[in-house]
């Protein structure tokens, strides 16, 4: 959650809404990056399982997801969600 209201499921909505449009376009992978992690301010950890968890559970035709991660600090949040 970043600030007073809650958006959690607006960012979950992001990676949701990438899969569907690349599922439609026929891609077998996607790329993400930590979304919103990063100059927007959204907690690493919260955002990791926010991804991670979205990810998992979405019903698509995309057959490989790749989190692309830009510091130590935020492969540490994703490796904790994942294992």
């Amino acid at each position: 959650m970043v600030g007073p209201e809650d958006r959690s499921a607006l960012l979950a909505s992001c990676y949701r809404e990438s899969l569907r449009v690349a599922a439609e376009l026929g891609a077998a992978t996607v790329a993400f990056s930590a979304i919103s992690t990063g100059i927007f301010g959204w907690p690493t950890d919260d955002g990791a399982r926010i991804a991670v968890e979205t990810v998992r559970a979405a019903e698509t035709a995309v057959e490989y997801v790749r989190f692309v991660l830009f510091d130590e600090r935020t492969l540490t949040a994703f490796t904790a969600v994942l294992d």
